[in-house]
């Protein structure tokens, strides 16, 4: 009797250490293609000075005008490491165009390299959770809410007649299909990438 408990015993932790390999050996995988995409674009994060009405709008004024600023010195650049070059050397013109579009308010523009973001879909096509190379935008104080883009390649300022696989330069044929949802269960994907992620970051 003892001999089966222990056997039981024995299978149990098995059969705990095969899911602990299986879920270490997915969650590098998601991982993987999550670093592979970060690698090919540069997140754009605009953060309000307040939740008020106000704030907030000049919040989407402040982001347009960043957007169109940035986009003509980005045409022609394939490589995210470039795109985050130039958008370096630009920082003080980009919150100046910032200001002008919230009415003076201050306005600080500064790149990041490790930035987190959450998974975040939008009209065309979604990212999974993860660290990125981002502008971060900030309207004053910052205290107010987010909003969250690609300001390279160009996915929040195409034409609407450009589909999504135009605008994702230097995106392979499996990124496009990720990123767009014609890849199957890429929600389900998304939302495993950003679990592994938050695991991992717990722990380190």
């Amino acid at each position: 009797m003892v001999h089966e408990k222990k056997n039981r015993f024995y299978r149990w932790e098995l059969a705990l250490l095969l899911g602990v390999a299986l879920a270490a050996l997915i969650g590098t995988w998601l991982s993987g293609q999550q670093s592979a995409l970060a690698g090919r674009v540069v997140r754009l994060h605009v953060i309000g000075a307040s939740d008020s009405v106000e704030d907030q709008a000049a919040k989407l004024r402040v982001r347009d005008a960043v957007l169109e600023k940035a986009g003509p010195w980005l045409e022609g650049i394939s490589d995210q490491e470039e795109a985050g070059r130039v958008l370096a050397t630009h920082l003080e013109e980009l919150a100046r165009a910032g200001a002008q579009a919230s009415d003076g308010a201050a306005v600080t523009a500064e790149l990041e390299d490790d930035a987190w973001f959450p998974t975040k879909r939008y009209p065309d096509f979604a990212l999974p959770a993860g660290r990125y190379t981002a502008l971060k935008i900030t309207l004053g104080e910052g205290e107010g809410r987010n909003w969250w883009c690609v300001v390279f390649p160009p996915l929040c300022l195409g034409s609407v007649t450009e589909t999504v696989s135009e605008r994702a330069e230097g995106f392979s044929e499996d990124q496009v299909c990720l990123v767009t949802g014609e890849d199957e269960g890429y929600v389900v994907r998304f939302k495993a990438v950003e679990l592994w992620n938050e695991l991992t970051d717990r722990f380190q």
